[in-house]
């Protein structure tokens, strides 16, 4: 089967296209960039082709000869400049789908959305359900499939799940009781290659979902004892109109995935009945205690976990930085301090220069800490290491009883000094 299809480089688009060049299938892989795709081995071609850039139904339909199936598989979760919902998930889906009528091709895939129905309010929702309200009527075959919230391994929103759930504790809204309906990335593939493979004679709707709904909650926990983490994973109720401004706020942070149309989803829920794609995969889609493979778990829960705390270490990091200048500043009597220089052997004008330099120094690597570039952040921890060891060896060269002090001001250098080593080792390397 010749396959024209978009949405190749993306999480779900990608997984499909490998597993058709698995079994032999040829593909024309429609994508903004040719650069960035690399199926390996295979049949397969990159057609160059900008859907925000609106492609006509004739431009399509003239790349069509020999298509046997057209599948639809660009989304977006959120709008970026250039990146718009009606125009990627709309106007542009709809040009294919009239061109592959136009041009005879009997099947035609579209991944939409669960939730993309008449109860749809979310401009994610009504963009998706746009286009499939156009697909259904058209003279195709083929169907509009409905995801719920997909797992993968490497998928950004698995890879938020697996945050969540390595969490000590959560807050959520409603306590996180809105369902869900998990359904794994590789039974989402093989419902599409089915599909493609016997498609319906008339555009069906199917929803791709887990064997039963679950609450938000539940499905925490559920992966939270798939990773392997320990304890259990209290949730506290977070009040709506708060979960709805943090979001606000949410949607300002680089590569967030939650502002406050992916908040309203998920207050919304996301669950369908799981019948009909059973029957598309000639069994039941697998349960969330299988979703993680046993030899993947190690490195999933060190991930979880590595990506749960550490923003916590960097800002108690910070903190500790900026408290520690303000302190040299005036709250730590200041002819103490001065006493203590003495002994390094700092008096007079250097001594007010090294108390108050040291003391901006201090406030400075805190403000870095949490605003510094992630492309400078070895640079700073290096910094933050040299600085903390040359106090460490002064102090233990010229004031040594603070070695034997019962609250350990030396001492607890040492731990200091591994987490800003954990945080260099873990910071990207500039480019």
């Amino acid at each position: 089967m010749r396959v024209l299809m978009t949405g190749a480089t993306g999480f779900i688009g990608r997984a499909l296209a490998l597993a058709l060049l698995r079994q032999g299938h040829e593909l024309v892989c429609a994508v903004r960039d040719p650069a960035r795709l690399d199926l390996g081995e295979g049949r397969w071609q990159a057609l160059q082709a900008d859907l925000s850039q609106l492609p006509s139904a004739g431009w399509w339909q003239a790349r069509m000869a020999g298509v046997d199936g057209v599948v639809n598989a660009v989304g977006i979760l959120r709008e970026a400049p250039g990146q718009q919902f009606d125009v990627l998930h709309h106007r542009a889906p709809v040009e294919l789908f009239r061109a592959a009528a136009a041009a005879g091709v009997k099947t035609v895939l579209h991944v939409s959305a669960l939730g993309a129905d008449a109860q749809a309010q979310s401009r994610y929702h009504l963009s998706k359900k746009a286009a499939d309200d156009v697909l259904r009527t058209l003279p195709l075959g083929g169907a509009i499939v409905q995801p719920s919230v997909v797992y993968g391994p490497h998928g950004a929103s698995a890879g938020l799940f697996n945050r969540m759930a390595a969490a000590p504790l959560l807050a959520l809204p409603q306590q996180g009781r809105m369902p869900v309906q998990p359904v794994h990335l590789d039974d989402v593939v093989a419902g599409m290659v089915a599909l493609l493979q016997a498609p319906p004679a008339r555009v069906a709707t199917v929803a791709f979902v887990g064997p039963q709904p679950q609450s938000l909650a539940d499905y925490l926990r559920a992966l939270r004892r798939v990773l392997g983490i320990a304890g259990p994973l209290p949730v506290l109720p977070l009040p709506t109109p708060l979960f709805m401004a943090g979001a606000a706020l949410a949607a300002h942070l680089p590569g967030s995935l939650l502002d406050a149309e992916s908040a309203g989803m998920l207050l919304r829920g996301n669950a369908a009945p799981a019948q009909d794609f059973e029957r598309v995969l000639g069994r039941p889609p697998r349960p969330v205690s299988r979703f993680v493979e046993p030899a993947w778990a190690p490195a999933l829960r060190a991930q979880a976990v590595l990506g749960t705390w550490l923003p916590v270490l960097r800002l108690a990091l910070a903190l500790m930085w900026i408290w520690t200048g303000i302190v040299s500043l005036g709250l730590y009597p200041v002819q103490e301090s001065y006493a203590l220089l003495a002994r390094v052997g700092l008096t007079g004008g250097l001594a007010t220069l090294a108390l108050y330099g040291a003391a901006g120094l201090d406030i400075a690597l805190g403000v870095l800490t949490l605003a510094c570039p992630a492309a400078w952040r070895r640079s700073l921890y290096a910094v933050q290491l040299l600085l903390i060891g040359g106090y460490t060896v002064l102090i233990s060269l010229f004031l040594p009883e603070y070695w034997l002090h019962p609250y350990g001001p030396i001492s607890k250098n040492l731990p200091i000094l591994a987490v800003i080593g954990l945080l260099w080792a873990l910071a990207p390397a500039r480019r």
